[in-house]
């Protein structure tokens, strides 16, 4: 058992990479905008904000429809990927377009959201059917630490093409971002076709047979230990019934809701930043410390409630910490004060 989740940590160690990727092509228009971005699109107003807003109605709208969808595959690689390359592209062409306008950048950004919002939801459910119960809190937080690093590193690498491409090829920075970052997604995305696991169900490469036998074992004996209902069948869109039907589902959805509002101040991070006065690539360096302190706190929290099987605690604190965080940050004007809310 032991090998087969050292084999299987390693291929989903992968998933943190393409987090990343998602991440960092999904916030990139943030940093763009320090040098032209919103100049050259001509924005006005509250445009900039309707740009960054419109990827989260594609986003919202095939979360689940494309969790019913992988769930009923077998090759959840070939998906996933399939998905990564086509956000990468759309990153890609964002800045490829030399007859560039603002309407036709609101329509990219809408479908970036759109197709990456099959990456997510489908990782978590990935997971989810090769790890039991007491093993998953740890592998979620080590996927969701992609985000953390991807926005502290994300403006480490937008600060070096940002700084050092402007005028290459008769491209602007900005352009540039958008370019290599859409490489990087799509070279990822090929070798994530080989690289992520599939279901337990589906036969294997990299798994002994007697791992393939032992990983479906494993989330037999895990369902049937937390199943109530041991002797009812779940066909066709009877668990999406369940779960509309169940209180604790909207619950935590509003929940999650309220918490993703708050952190939408991650999306205007370099924005923050930029208003301590500081020039566009030391704002981007500014971002990276927060957000690296916030990886290893989400490390250290979701282990420790792993081990001690508490949730509410570990989850309940570290937004109260939060809470204190955006009171610093609206109280004060103090640089230094200002930057430490930030963390």
């Amino acid at each position: 058992e032991k090998r087969l989740l050292r084999k299987l940590d390693l291929r989903v160690a992968f998933l943190v990479l393409v987090y990343i990727m998602n991440y960092m092509d999904r916030s990139n228009a943030a940093a763009a905008r320090l040098r032209g971005f919103e100049e050259d699109l001509d924005m006005k107003g509250n445009q900039f904000n309707t740009l960054i807003s419109i990827l989260y109605v594609g986003y919202v709208l095939m979360q689940a429809p494309s969790n019913i969808f992988l769930d009923r595959i077998r090759r959840p690689s070939v998906y996933l990927s399939s998905c990564m390359a086509l956000w990468g592209a759309i990153t890609l062409f964002t800045g490829i377009q030399l007859c560039f306008r603002y309407h036709a950048a609101l329509i990219l950004r809408f479908l970036l959201g759109f197709v990456e919002a099959a990456f997510f939801p489908g990782a978590v459910f990935l997971l989810s059917r090769w790890y039991k119960r007491n093993e998953l809190g740890l592998r979620t937080a080590l996927l969701t630490c992609g985000s953390s690093i991807s926005n502290a590193f994300s403006a480490l690498i937008a600060s070096g093409i940002l700084a050092s491409l402007d005028g290459t090829l008769g491209f602007t920075a900005w352009r540039w971002l958008f370019f290599v970052e859409g490489i990087l997604t799509i070279i990822v995305s090929v070798c994530a076709i080989w690289i992520l696991p599939d279901f337990p169900s589906t036969p294997s490469v990299w798994l002994l047979p007697d791992e393939q036998v032992l990983a479906k074992q494993r989330m037999e004996e895990d369902a049937a230990a937390g199943n109530e209902d041991k002797g009812k069948l779940v066909k066709g869109f009877s668990g999406l019934s369940e779960a509309l039907m169940d209180w604790k589902v909207w619950w935590l959805g509003v929940a999650l809701g309220f918490i993703t509002a708050s952190l939408s101040f991650g999306i205007f991070f370099p924005t923050l930043s930029a208003t301590m006065g500081y020039s566009a690539t030391i704002s981007l360096l500014l971002c990276a410390p927060p957000w690296i302190l916030g990886t290893a706190t989400s490390f250290y929290v979701a282990r420790h409630s792993d081990v001690t099987g508490d949730r509410f605690w570990h989850i309940t604190g570290p937004l109260l910490v939060g809470i204190i965080g955006f009171m610093i940050a609206i109280s004060t004007m103090n640089t230094v004060v200002r930057y430490l809310s930030l963390y």
